[in-house]
């Protein structure tokens, strides 16, 4: 317990803002709403930065830990696009929004980032030779590929569903 509080106590300030920021839009996306074309796809680049920062910070020069990302990532991307929508989602092609069911996964992606840069941040002050195991870099990596794999695989099957709902709108 004293080593979770010196823990928690060294802690920057700002780390708690952040989560506390994550925890909120993830909430948001629990409920059914609309979302706009823009926010879909910002989101995805967001997490694929914090997720790419998390291997390049850490193993940045490791082509492994690079390569764990990337084939993860895009083998995730590749099985989440091949998932349908949910029936409820739609687009609505004048106001270019989105009306989607809620989901805990954005949630589950976003602390599933947050906790594992938070995790390696604090192995690796307590042991930072574990910056230079292949293992352990190659692990964490693959890691930070299944969050950025699920997260643009998503934002593509909303973005398929907005081309072909533009290019319907043209042919009529």
């Amino acid at each position: 317990m004293l080593m979770l509080t010196q823990i928690l106590f060294h802690t920057p300030k700002w780390v708690f803002a952040l989560f506390a920021t994550l925890v909120w839009l993830g909430a948001k996306q629990l409920l059914a709403g609309s979302v706009s074309l823009v926010r879909v796809t910002l989101l995805p680049v967001v997490m694929t930065g914090l997720s790419v920062y998390g291997v390049a910070s850490v193993f940045g020069d490791s082509p492994m830990a690079l390569l764990a990302w990337a084939a993860t990532a895009f083998a995730l991307l590749g099985l989440v696009t091949q998932r349908a929508l949910p029936a409820s989602t739609r687009y609505d092609t004048a106001t270019r929004r989105f009306h989607v069911a809620g989901s805990a996964v954005p949630m589950v992606l976003m602390m599933g980032i947050f906790f594992t840069k938070y995790v390696v941040g604090v192995l690796l002050a307590m042991h930072p030779e574990l910056a230079h195991q292949v293992s352990f870099a190659v692990g964490i990596s693959a890691l930070y590929g299944v969050f950025t794999g699920i997260f643009v695989g998503r934002a593509i099957r909303l973005w398929r569903l907005a081309f072909q709902s533009d290019r319907a709108t043209l042919a009529v």
